[in-house]
């Protein structure tokens, strides 16, 4: 068999079926359900949106969330996509990767469209078509050897992100190998997304196209589309037309155990910023902790101690969301409000009197010998006030990420906060109570509809 066949089938004969895998898929999936409420109304989510309406294909069977109507299930799986990563608030695998927003809105419409066709519950099987997107898409980024930020060539999910959604759509369409195979193949060809658009709207487009584009892959198959027999590993395949040499097939078909959304498992993000300013954030909450009374004005000078990581040396962000890719404008924030939020990242805090004042006074230094792997990194931060002291901090990992594990009940107090912020209580409630009804047999177009 081609290296593409053996991978559907490695990945798709999982039974993914280990209680707590799905009960940590369940958690992925409030997670993911809570961030895109939140982000449906940002402005990128919000032009595709009216685009579609303009073009008259805001009419379908599948929920776009937020914005009060169901469209084509291919046109709503890319709107969610975006609404689910535009925040930055969705979980972080290692390597650097996103699997939530480029395959779990993919299976939502797919299963929502389903059900209104046939009438069958579709969530049992939603959660481990889940899982074995996730681990496709884990093992498709250890395939690139690009394990490190600073290695990156694109943007991880818009690379691998349509070939997961496809093999977690073939996977819930019940697709033969043959078919499966073309799913991943087409999807081959659908990827993308350069890193010089981190910071602008079209970072989150990268993630919604991969859920489009890798559901359609799985539909253009179940109809017969062909793709090439290898257009995963042969020698003008994916593999090496993106990675040439580097590219790992071994990582791919590499045993499986309980999955990669357990071992090593994700990191939850509980500030909504680019990850490794996650390390920075952390390190300015525990500086200003120790200084009784805060008043930014104390201090004379910040000294940040970084891996190199050049796309996120930005000391002055162009616009808010461009705030969520900069060293300097995330541990300014941690020290000027004492939070990091949603709210920080609007175009008004970033361009507030005091933000502007305190980037000034901020010095980045880039030190190769710090690792920059997401598991092995560290920042260091230094405040030099004005009466002599340096107030020193350092961050070896952020809480959420894998050496500094949260309760379940942090990833839910998450969702709450975020659903009612932006539906108020009785609609989080409502939210709450159906995911909820996801650990037996249930209804995603039950779901789905209450999100609309």
């Amino acid at each position: 068999m081609s290296l593409a066949a053996q991978f559907a089938d490695h990945v798709l004969g999982w039974p993914a079926d280990d209680p707590a895998l799905i009960e940590r898929v369940r958690q992925i999936v409030l997670d993911g359900l809570a961030v895109a409420i939140a982000g449906s109304s940002e402005p990128g989510p919000t032009h595709v949106s009216e685009l579609s309406k303009a073009l008259h294909i805001a009419a379908g069977p599948s929920s776009v969330i937020g914005h009060g109507y169901a469209a084509p299930s291919i046109v709503a799986a890319r709107i969610n996509g975006m609404s689910m990563h535009v925040l930055d608030f969705e979980p972080m695998w290692n390597p650097p990767n996103h699997a939530v927003s480029s395959i779990l809105p993919a299976l939502l419409a797919l299963a929502e469209a389903r059900e209104h066709d046939t009438g069958a519950p579709h969530g049992e099987a939603l959660l481990r078509a889940f899982a074995k997107g996730i681990e496709a898409q884990g093992r498709l980024r250890l395939a690139s050897q690009q394990i490190e930020p600073a290695q990156l060539s694109l943007h991880p999910p818009g690379v691998v992100g349509p070939l997961a959604a496809a093999l977690a759509c073939a996977d819930l369409l019940g697709l033969d190998r043959q078919r499966a195979t073309a799913a991943l193949g087409i999807a081959a060809s659908r990827s993308g997304g350069v890193l010089a658009n981190i910071g602008s709207q079209t970072k989150a487009l990268h993630c919604g196209d991969s859920a489009a584009h890798g559901l359609e892959a799985a539909l253009l198959a179940q109809r017969g589309f062909t793709a090439g027999p290898d257009a995963l590993g042969g020698p003008r395949g994916w593999g090496h037309g993106y990675f040439g040499d580097g590219f790992d097939a071994d990582a791919l078909l590499a045993p499986l155990g309980v999955g990669r959304a357990l071992q090593p498992g994700l990191s939850w993000k509980l500030f909504p910023s680019q990850f490794a300013t996650h390390y920075a954030i952390t390190a300015a909450l525990d500086a200003r902790a120790q200084i009784d009374g805060f008043d930014a004005a104390q201090i004379e000078r910040i000294e940040l101690y970084v891996p190199v990581m050049p796309y996120i040396d930005r000391p002055k962000p162009e616009t808010g969301l461009d705030g969520k890719f900069s060293w300097q404008y995330t541990a300014a924030i941690a020290l000027l409000d004492g939070c990091v939020v949603p709210a920080s990242f609007a175009d008004t805090r970033r361009f507030a009197s005091d933000v502007d004042a305190l980037l000034n006074r901020i010095v980045l230094n880039a030190d190769a010998s710090i690792a920059g792997a997401l598991d092995k990194m560290h920042v260091e931060i230094a405040l030099h006030l004005r009466d002599g002291r340096v107030i020193e901090a350092r961050c070896t990992a952020p809480l959420g990420s894998w050496h500094r594990p949260v309760e379940a009940d942090a990833v839910r107090n998450k969702a709450v906060a975020l659903l009612a912020d932006t539906w108020g209580e009785a609609r989080a409630q409502q939210v709450l109570e159906l995911a909820d009804a996801m650990s037996g047999p249930f209804e995603v177009r039950r779901l789905m509809s209450a999100l609309r």
